[in-house]
């Protein structure tokens, strides 16, 4: 299973514990204490206000949808909501913070605890696992410096400075890269299903912070209390790598500690090209940073109808989709797979609702993972890009369902409206069977005929079935097919070949 992780020492076995502190970029049109604009690849600094540039006597005042995003996220993590909270200066000096200082929540949160429950095997509904997150604070980012522009300057671009972030602290709770994998891919999914952060890591609208500490199996280190001295490596921007850097950071404190040396409490970067993490700076506590309540911001204080609007406009979220799908006589992974992105899932459901037949929905489910997504795959698509409309899907099902095509034909069909080269490209697949001539028979007689054929060229084969080698079934079967151009209604086929096989 994914947590059987242990890392084995010269000196014995060791477990990894891990905290993620994910930082996530609010969906909203403006930034959480000014007006300027939050859309990605803007210009360098053209989107950057007064209060962004730290200019005097400018003001924060807070964006209620900012706060609003976080709520709902908070919700849907089933986590306890603060009715009061207060924001914190967090100071620090460094060129990309105008301020010299960040607004944050230390102290007193907007969200507290909530939990993130995972599927380590997707098979396995056993293998669940439940993430404790410790807190969902808001703050402010910070601007971007960028080194490469000059030989001897560094320039700086504002246009994220001041861009709201929701930072989703986990408890120490993950024992493995994979465990740790599995926690980030459903935390985006929840926020995009949310429609809080839109979970794009390439773009830096979610990155994650990884905190590592290795410490003996079976000895005292094992109590939860007990816990090895962690680093942490910052603004890590894909779940493989966030993967990677757990590997190797608790492989570097293994080896060290073993050798007689001792972790030390520290910032860490990663390289992706080298796979391996470098020091970027000793650690600091919240005192280096002298938080203190903002003097220009008041408590936030959240009102009743202010919550329950923010409960209502939840969707259905992951694991109540998952369940419903089960319901609907889809297979766990399945299930599983179909609610893992929030398009896919949106996809499935107007599918079903196009097809307007809840008995089909296991067909549907294999129909759009097996067939869909491979070739989605295979041609670099996503399923927001795909060729084959939710109108064009259902009407294929719908064909298969009724009997009009078979679910070999159906493939054939789908390929031709996936190949831009097939002349079909786009096409209704209706239009695609008619033109091409592809609706399956029921025709008995030319059924048996084919049959009949097949039996006659294969009769050593027909002995040996009649002998009882039953698997010969399916060749006959395929044979036919084969012959038919996979045009034969298979249940009218199967009936017809087995009537003529037991006389």
């Amino acid at each position: 299973m994914v947590n059987d992780y242990r890392i084995q020492g010269d000196t014995g076995e060791w477990e990894v514990v891990i905290g993620l502190e994910v930082h996530a970029q609010v969906v909203s049109n403006a930034k959480l204490f000014s007006g300027a604009a939050t859309a990605f690849g803007a210009e360098p600094n053209t989107q950057v206000s007064l209060v962004d540039a730290a200019m005097p006597g400018m003001l924060p005042v807070p964006n209620r949808e900012c706060i609003r995003q976080a709520v709902r996220t908070g919700m849907a993590i089933d986590a306890k909501i603060n009715r009061w909270s207060r924001f914190d200066r967090k100071n620090y000096f460094y060129a990309d913070l105008p301020q010299g200082y960040q607004i944050s929540q230390l102290y007193h949160p907007l969200v507290g605890e909530g939990a993130v429950t995972v599927l380590l095997d997707e098979k396995d509904e056993g293998s669940a696992r439940t993430i404790g997150v410790e807190r969902i604070h808001v703050e402010q980012d910070a601007g971007k410096l960028m080194h490469d522009q000059h030989p001897t300057m560094s320039y700086v671009d504002l246009n994220r400075s001041g861009v709201a972030l929701m930072e989703i602290v986990s408890r120490p709770d993950m024992r493995s890269p994979g465990e740790a994998g599995a926690y980030l891919r459903k935390l985006r999914a929840i926020l995009r299903y949310v429609g809080s952060c839109d979970g794009n890591m390439e773009e830096g609208s979610m990155r994650a912070d990884v905190n590592v500490s290795v410490r003996r199996v079976g000895g005292p280190g094992e109590k939860e209390a007990e816990l090895g001295t962690r680093t942490e490596t910052k603004n890590v921007n894909s779940v493989r790598f966030v993967m990677a850097v757990i590997e190797h950071e608790a492989r570097r404190q293994v080896e060290l500690i073993e050798e007689g040396g001792a972790v030390a409490q520290e910032t860490r970067l990663f390289d992706p090209d080298k796979g391996v993490t470098r020091t970027l700076r000793s650690k600091e506590d919240a005192h280096d940073y002298r938080y203190f309540p903002d003097p220009d911001l008041l408590p936030l204080e959240l009102e009743d109808e202010f919550l329950a609007a923010c409960r209502a406009s939840l969707p259905e979220l992951p694991d109540a989709k998952r369940k419903r799908y089960e319901g609907l006589g889809i297979t766990a992974y399945n299930a599983a797979v179909l609610t893992a992105d929030v398009e896919s899932a949106n996809y499935f459901d107007n599918l079903l609702d196009g097809l307007q037949r809840p008995e089909f929905a296991p067909d549907a489910a294999n129909w759009v993972i097996s067939e869909l997504f491979g070739m989605l795959n295979r041609t670099g698509r996503d399923i927001s890009k795909s060729p084959i409309s939710v109108r064009q899907a259902a009407e294929l099902l719908s064909l298969i369902a009724d009997g009009t095509i078979s679910k070999t034909i159906a493939k054939q069909v789908s390929e031709l409206m996936l190949d831009e080269n097939s002349g079909h490209f786009g096409d209704d697949p209706t239009r695609i069977v008619e033109t091409r001539g592809l609706k399956q028979t029921s025709d008995t007689g030319q059924i048996d005929a084919r049959i009949d054929e097949i039996l006659a060229a294969n009769t050593d084969k027909v002995a040996q079935y009649k002998a009882g080698k039953e698997a010969l079934f399916g060749f006959f079967v395929g044979q036919t097919m084969k012959a038919m151009a996979g045009k034969a209604n298979p249940a009218v086929l199967n009936e017809r070949l087995r009537a003529k096989l037991a006389a």
